[in-house]
């Protein structure tokens, strides 16, 4: 069964969305985060997924706050990132109520933490990939390794899942890229969850019906389609639970 992530991500101590991970594209959806994560939970969702935007590029926690009210606000796990590169980062945010912490760039600069993180916390990867490249410190830097190789070093080490996002389509309501997560699901035995380019309902199924090997993704993030009216939670979780 694939796990809906509706998304919120924050900058500014504001809901917004960035157009393929451009922080001069951005778009403002609302000033209250908190009351945002409320709709996504009363709504069914299983699960919310926030980004802190500001400390994915800076490393400094300036919407921390926002990220604790948010996970005392809701009944359902947060999963959160956003400038996760230190034990102290990652257990301010474990004790403010957060399910799960999601590392990117301290996934590539110290894989050792996340390594000693995953072995007594709840950690996804946060990988954002820009071509074959894997980005850092959102999305602004290249880091030179290919998505492949960054995965090599986290099989068997405790991480959850490892989320994948499109820098190309993120954003754009075009689609995801099921070509490259066909390829995640076939070389890699972590629980793959697909983020970027959801536009409509068939693309939720199209990612849902995916499978390689008997192995099916494990989750999907959903944002400006869900701000846009393109599709609500319910119709949401029909298309990646069909049968439920």
């Amino acid at each position: 069964m694939m796990h809906l992530y509706p998304a919120i991500d924050i900058r500014g101590g504001r809901c917004v969305r960035l157009y393929q991970g451009d922080y001069d594209r951005e778009t403002v959806y609302g000033d209250d985060p908190v009351a945002q994560a409320r709709t996504f939970a009363a709504a069914g969702s299983p699960w919310i997924h926030v980004v802190d935007l500001d400390a994915a590029r800076s490393g400094v926690p300036e919407n921390r706050d926002v990220v604790a009210a948010i996970a005392a606000a809701v009944p359902v796990p947060v999963q959160t990132g956003g400038g996760v590169r230190t034990d102290a980062a990652a257990d301010a945010l474990l004790e403010a109520g957060v399910a799960r912490v999601v590392v990117g760039t301290a996934a590539l600069e110290d894989p050792a933490f996340v390594r000693r993180l995953a072995g007594r916390a709840r950690v996804a990867v946060g990988l954002d990939v820009r071509g074959g490249e894997v980005a850092v410190r959102g999305w602004e830097q290249g880091s030179g390794r290919s998505l492949a190789e960054v995965l090599a070093g986290f099989e068997d080490c405790g991480v959850e899942a490892v989320v994948v996002t499109q820098i190309h389509v993120d954003g754009t309501l075009e689609g995801p890229d099921t070509a490259r997560y066909a390829e995640l699901l076939a070389t890699t035995g972590l629980a793959v969850v697909a983020s970027g380019g959801v536009g409509d309902l068939e693309h939720l199924r199209t990612l849902a019906a995916l499978e390689v090997d008997g192995r099916r993704l494990d989750g999907v993030i959903v944002g400006r389609a869900l701000y846009e009216g393109r599709f609500t939670i319910t119709e949401a979780l029909a298309a990646v639970r069909p049968g439920a």
